[in-house]
């Protein structure tokens, strides 16, 4: 059972918001002690006393000696603190000289520690478990699977061990007694490297906060170059708190979101002069999902009529004339509440599905997207992909799998079929959806096309317009009884012939904005009659401008 607690965060008595130490370069394992945070800064080498409230930064290992340079996990119980240090995990006297004593030595580095009274909680991303060891004895008592792929830290809290994974861009949350995933979310940044939990005494309420190191490019200005302007790249780290929201009842969990504004406009300036009658432009709008509601939208330039088709909102601009010379700015502009999101479902959930309905069948089995699916490479890698496996859950992960161990990611200036895609070995994300939507209706799963577009992830960058530099596609799968699922089409593809991270399998990030699930996102028609790719297309006679605001986090209770 998940304890109620685990199901939600109420609005938090005391707000530390984002901390950034001065002077840290890479922050490690993070734990409370009292009211202030440590951390450990694995590229200095320091052990830091932090004041959330103010920032004011102390080095608690001052003499060189203790330089803890490397140091990655960190836990503190009554004043004692541990720490993960190579190989070795040392514990010290927090108020005394901070001596460090050796508790084990692992055959490979130790990258996270956590202590529950009398046990020792330790991840090894080279073992790839939670080991757990007797304060007493020095003994291993047992080992549970680690649930992730990547660099792991560790925090405990009750009856729960909470774990941060660096590739997966996820937290977890797992029973201390079995080691079962509870829920697992998504950070809203990259490469979280610690996590803790404040207790706020007053309230008993918790709020988890999570340490992030990476790099940022930036542009230079170096007087002696020229030009004198360079890319470089600097350190990036801070401490954030993260919200969350599990819902058990339909298998998510909602973590920290944004609201963001969101335009869509398209000026019309073709490149070559053309004329049209009785013009129908349609451009699909924002979708209302689990993860994403839409609070208001209102037209740019041009008004538009809203359609429904499907289930999907659409905005219809009509034209009498598009004569030449005809200069016009239309479109529209969304307000957005979007969060991150993360199922969870288990094979073992799927095992006995009822039939996929004849409407899915006729719609998301079928190549009605040149998918070549009628070609011997696509139904030979159809058949390669899955094996003997039956599970869909399975099956999809096995051909996600497949696809990635075929392609690598690369940008062309047109979309190629699947199989001349799946030839030459590397695809763009339109790509890789086109290769992943032939594989998974040849077996069987229905799979429809989700986009349009994603917000720079810049959350601390409010109220600036941010301009993403491409269009973004991926998938949704439908699993009968449960709904559609989300899945990434090439942003998991990290490491060439994998382990890969399942970050976006079942899940999406805060900054995919759904626009037109299952359906065109922008379609032309001329006097009733769909205008064909062939004989213009919409990129000949109009640039797109799309350009996102991040307003404002939203809190925890919506």
């Amino acid at each position: 059972m998940i304890p109620d607690s685990a199901f939600s965060v109420l609005p938090k008595p005391k707000s530390f918001g984002t901390i950034r130490p001065i002077g840290a370069s890479a922050l490690q394992g993070i734990a409370f002690w009292g009211e202030t945070l440590v951390a450990i800064d694995a590229t200095n080498g320091y052990l830091l006393q932090i004041d959330p409230l103010n920032e004011n930064t102390k080095i608690l290992n001052s003499s060189r000696e203790l330089d803890f340079v490397d140091a990655s996990g960190l836990a503190i119980a009554g004043d004692t603190l541990w720490l993960t240090w190579q190989k070795t995990v040392y514990f010290c006297q927090l108020n005394g000289d901070l001596s460090l004593q050796p508790f084990v030595t692992l055959p490979y580095t130790a990258d996270g520690v956590a202590v529950k009274e009398s046990t020792i909680y330790i991840t090894c991303q080279k073992v790839g478990y939670i080991l757990i060891y007797s304060r007493d004895t020095g003994r291993e008592i047992t080992r549970l699977y680690a649930p992730g792929i990547g660099v792991e830290n560790i925090a405990v809290r009750d009856e729960e061990l909470w774990v941060s994974d660096r590739e997966e861009q996820t937290i977890y949350c797992l029973d201390r007694a079995t080691g079962n995933i509870q829920f697992s979310l998504l950070t809203p940044f990259e490469n979280p490297t610690g996590l803790a939990f404040y207790r706020d005494k007053q309230t008993n309420q918790d709020t988890l906060y999570v340490a992030y190191a990476s790099e940022e490019p930036y542009i230079r200005d170096n007087p002696n170059a020229q030009p004198n302007y360079e890319l470089q790249f600097r350190d990036r780290t801070f401490i954030h708190p993260l919200y969350f929201r599990a819902d058990p009842e339909n298998r998510y969990t909602l973590s920290t979101g944004y609201l963001i504004e969101m335009s869509y406009v398209e000026e019309l300036s073709p490149l070559e002069e053309v004329e049209f009658k009785d013009v129908e432009w349609r451009i699909a709008l924002p979708s209302e999902t689990d993860r994403q509601k839409v609070r208001k939208i209102e037209s740019v330039g041009l008004p538009f009529t809203e359609e429904i088709q499907g289930d999907q909102r659409v905005a219809v601009f009509k034209f009498d004339t598009l004569k030449p010379g005809e200069r016009h700015l239309f479109g529209w502009k969304a307000l957005l509440e979007v969060w991150s999101i993360k199922y969870r479902l288990t094979p073992r959930d799927v095992e006995k599905l009822t039939e996929l309905p004849p409407e899915f069948q006729e719609q998301y089995l079928v190549d009605d997207d040149e998918l070549a699916m009628e070609t011997d490479i696509i139904r030979r890698a159809a058949r390669e992909a899955i094996g003997t496996e039956t599970n869909l859950l399975r099956k999809m992960y096995s051909i996600r799998n497949y696809v990635y161990d075929k392609l690598s990611y690369g940008i062309k200036p047109h979309i190629d079929t699947p199989n001349v895609v799946l030839e030459r070995g590397i695809g763009s994300c339109g790509e890789y959806l086109g290769v992943l939507l032939a594989l998974t209706r040849l077996n069987g799963i229905a799979t429809r096309t989700v986009g349009r577009y994603k917000c720079p992830p810049h959350p601390d960058k409010l109220g600036v317009p941010l301009e993403p530099d491409f269009n973004h596609v991926w998938l949704e799968f439908y699993v009968p009884g449960v709904g559609w699922l989300p899945m990434e089409s090439n942003p998991d593809d990290t490491v060439e012939g994998g382990p890969y991270p399942t970050r976006f399998f079942m899940g999406l990030a805060w900054y995919h904005v759904e626009i037109g699930k299952g359906i065109s996102f922008e379609t032309l028609k001329s006097q009733g009659s769909l205008v064909k790719k062939e004989n213009i297309s919409i990129g000949e006679l109009a640039i797109n401008h799309v350009r996102f605001k991040i307003l404002e986090e939203l809190s925890p209770e919506g």
